[in-house]
């Protein structure tokens, strides 16, 4: 694979500027770069779903592309599961297809029998790169392998959880057998047995590798380079080695580039002194005034570029009215997507004034969908939930369905309390800066939504916000930037997370463990342990 001089702007902004990379068959790589660099987009240009202004990416016609994006999308959401898994490959449609041929080409003319043999030559390709005898054995050892609940299998894709739908959309991919996969955040909803298996599987993969992570330790087992795409200059570097490999050299270059800039610094200033002491001048003090010129209009133009640093902000944005002293209580509830089968049975809790509160579990025994019961997306079989007359409820959703992806950051989050300059301030702290809050939401990447859709469920001023899975698009440096956000707010959090460090960066008092139902006090010990009991099964 190899990009050529790529060049891409989405209205002012450049995410490409003459940017190339070389990948190399069988490379497993690393993509890095701060949050709208261009890392998802350039999957959505390999993809073929976003054109390039100029430019091009090189790669064989006869590859077989496999994606996994962050958001995941399933068509087709009344199939069962196992049937979305049989689908990964077209072994029934190709079956059929050569079965017809057969038929034609016992009836066709001499002429047309040249052109039928050939079709039949590549369907049966396809159906032995499929491995038409053994392709049931191997999509139900991948079931087995990630631990996929056999209950699952006869479920409806629309009543899946958010982690339930990414491992099965992951085993998907593994079974449609690309020859290049793209990766984008793989590793978000996966528990740590399945985890393991994929970083195995991924190694011995035989094939090229594209994946975007934040998951450093994931990083450096499966992958040989990091190709990093720079938000400065808007170039792509490819680095030989894993993540860790790459840090070590990244950081000796910067070293050398503030050196660099620091001379260049130096360097100007002498040639500045000169032209502004002998700019008016005569004679040989006049000439030397204008050479000094034209070389300090050539190194200005030639500068190194010193990267951003914006001056952080703390966030002042309180509660519109102060809350309940109790704001919500949820009184013996009971939920199941189907009555047979409850998530929960008598679940009860209450939340006080200006708590954290942390509702952990395992993938797919409802946390997602108590939040849905608590903004009254659902609605319980049994009990009730009740709120304080001064609840006044803030909800960030997994999917990010509350974005206008037609509107700009600036207007997504437009609000009548805060003036214009209150609100590009208030997106300095979700980390938009200058012209990017005038990017249209449908270019940017999934960490960038997640940053604007955090910032505009904490413009609602609620006293009670609900966040689900707040963290699963953001890099580590961002997840402790927004997590002392939410720390400093005036209000009630109940939120869903699976990362401790965010956890401990907005402060959490108690924890709901599901499903059992049992509150304790919070500990990162017993969160830790909710989110490695499966890497022992």
């Amino acid at each position: 694979m190899r990009g050529e001089n790529l060049n891409l702007m989405f209205g002012t902004e450049t995410i490409y500027k003459d940017a190339n990379f070389i990948i190399n068959e069988n490379d497993k790589v690393g993509l890095v770069g701060v949050n709208g660099a261009g890392k998802t987009t350039l999957f959505k240009v390999i993809m073929k779903d976003q054109e390039l202004d100029s430019g091009k990416i090189i790669i064989s016609k006869t590859k077989r592309i496999g994606y996994l994006p962050q958001e995941i999308v399933l068509e087709n959401k009344n199939i069962t599961v196992f049937e979305y898994l049989m689908n990964a490959r077209p072994i029934e449609k190709l079956e059929t297809e050569l079965k017809k041929l057969y038929e034609e080409v016992a009836v066709c003319d001499e002429k047309d029998q040249k052109r039928i043999f050939k079709k039949i030559d590549k369907t049966q390709s396809l159906l032995e790169y499929y491995d038409v005898y053994n392709a049931e054995n191997i999509l139900f050892e991948i079931i087995e392998d990630m631990k996929i609940d056999t209950s699952l299998l006869d479920m409806k894709l629309n009543d899946l959880s958010g982690g339930q739908k990414s491992k099965i959309a992951f085993a998907h991919l593994l079974y449609s057998n690309p020859e290049i996969l793209l990766l984008d955040e793989p590793t978000n909803h996966l528990d740590y047995s399945t985890r393991d298996y994929i970083i195995n599987y991924l190694k011995k993969y035989r094939g090229t590798i594209l994946v975007i992570s934040h998951d450093v330790e994931f990083l450096d087992q499966i992958t040989n380079k990091i190709m990093y795409l720079n938000k400065i200059d808007h170039e792509i570097k490819v680095y030989s080695g894993n993540y860790t490999t790459y840090l070590k050299k990244s950081q000796k270059e910067k070293i050398i580039k503030e050196r660099h800039i620091e001379q260049e610094k130096k360097e100007y200033d002498k040639l500045k002194d000169v032209v502004l002491k002998y700019s008016n001048s005569s004679g040989k003090r006049k000439k030397m005034a204008q050479s000094r010129e034209k070389a300090l209009a050539k190194l200005e133009k030639n500068m190194i570029k010193k990267d951003k640093e914006y001056k952080r902000v703390k966030l002042n944005i309180k509660p519109k009215r102060l809350g309940s002293k109790i704001p919500l209580k949820v009184n013996n509830i009971s939920f199941g997507y189907d009555e047979n089968k409850l998530l929960f049975k008598n679940l009860s809790f209450l939340i006080n004034n200006n708590e954290r509160f942390l509702i952990v579990g395992e993938n797919g025994v409802g946390k997602s969908t108590l939040i849905k019961l608590l903004v009254k997306e659902l609605k319980a079989l049994e009990g009730n939930i009740w709120y304080g007359n001064k609840t006044d409820i803030a909800y960030y959703a997994q999917e990010q369905e509350l974005l206008d992806v037609n509107k700009t950051i600036l207007e997504n989050v437009d609000n009548n309390n805060y003036g214009s300059k209150e609100i590009r301030t208030i997106l300095g702290s979700f980390l938009f800066h200058g012209d990017e809050v005038f990017k249209k939401v449908s270019v940017l990447s999934p960490g960038e939504k997640a940053r604007i859709a955090l910032c505009k469920v904490m413009l609602q001023q609620g006293n009670l916000l609900l966040l689900d899975e707040p963290t699963n698009h953001l890099d580590p440096d961002t997840q402790k930037i927004i997590g002392e956000n939410f720390n400093n707010y005036e209000g009630s959090i109940i939120m869903v997370s699976h990362n401790p460090s965010f956890v401990e960066s907005v402060g959490v008092d108690r924890m709901l463990i599901l499903p059992s139902g049992k509150i304790t006090n919070y500990s990162k010990d017993l969160l830790e342990y909710y989110y490695n009991i499966n890497k022992d099964r």
